[in-house]
């Protein structure tokens, strides 16, 4: 008797205990590429999936290229930001079309069908390649368009990304169309290539449409005048299995459609570039402006 009046305390305080333990969350992981806008949006993916949902985020930040879209294709990612451009001509090897509805509707479809992988709507801005020079080179050699700079480019160095430098919807393509080539490539990093460019390294850089470090220094961006590349435009994409699986996803990834302009997005990478803010502050900061969160 005295040992099971010692057992029943004992088990009413495991019993207790049992209840106050909840049961493990979900997760859900969020991946981003290795540049600044990439971590902003991976940053407002994290945040406006823990606002609106109980689910455990993990951020898998820094990632390349062509490392993000293998990990969603085979489930060790769940979601991230991609470009249409990226997936159709790069993803797909597709360049056929530049119309923008087109090339959204044909990646969306072949992502689901080859991939189990859903496109959602459109973030709002086109963040496409560029080439650009500095205004003294412009002036120079009279410099407007990609047309213009083939006529001089075998003189120049040329620095960008590895992508940009391989991939189909990159240099070895561009060079075909345009007739152009460079006296050397080498592959930079981001700010690297401006310091380049800046400092005559090099004569032409890759740059983005959406770069903050645009507003800080004297380049000229040329035009794409046989318009090689694509439109780029920003879209989350998510495995199918897991928007089945918490369908109130679905809501929650669709609450960027349409609300980042190119002019929008170029600011807030300028806030991280140059202003020394971090991507979730810039990101979370955003969010609640617009009252996402």
């Amino acid at each position: 008797m005295k040992k099971l009046l010692l057992i029943l305390p004992l088990l009413i305080l495991i019993t207790a205990l049992a209840g106050c333990v909840s049961p493990q969350k979900e997760t859900i992981t969020v991946g981003s590429k290795d540049y600044s806008e990439q971590d902003i949006l991976g940053n407002m993916l994290v945040l406006l999936i823990e606002a609106h949902t109980d689910l455990t985020v993990i951020h898998m930040d820094n990632m390349v290229s062509h490392v993000i879209f293998p990990a969603i294709t085979t489930g060790a990612l769940d979601v991230y930001v991609e470009y249409t451009g990226t997936i159709y001509g790069n993803f797909f090897n597709l360049s056929d079309t530049n119309d923008a509805t087109e090339i959204f509707n044909t990646s969306a479809a072949l992502l689901n069908e080859m991939y189990d992988v859903r496109m959602l709507g459109k973030i709002g801005f086109n963040n496409s390649f560029g080439l650009a020079v500095r205004q003294d080179t412009a002036q120079q050699y009279g410099l407007r368009t990609f047309s213009d700079l083939a006529e001089v480019s075998s003189n120049m160095i040329f620095c960008g990304s590895a992508g940009i430098i391989s991939r189909n919807d990159g240099l070895p393509n561009l060079k075909r169309l345009y007739n152009m080539s460079f006296l050397e490539e080498i592959v930079l990093h981001n700010e690297e290539r401006y310091i380049a460019l800046i400092n005559d390294y090099a004569q032409v850089a890759e740059v983005f449409t959406t770069d903050g470090l645009l507003f800080e220094h004297d380049v000229v961006v040329l035009e794409d005048d046989k318009n090689f590349f694509p439109p780029y435009h920003a879209v989350v994409i998510a495995r199918n299995e897991i928007l089945e699986k918490h369908p109130e996803l679905i809501n929650v990834l669709e609450l960027l459609t349409n609300r980042i302009s190119d002019d929008v997005m170029r600011a807030l990478n300028h806030r991280v570039d140059v202003g020394n803010e971090t991507p979730r502050e810039v990101a979370e900061s955003f969010l609640r402006a617009n009252g996402l969160i």
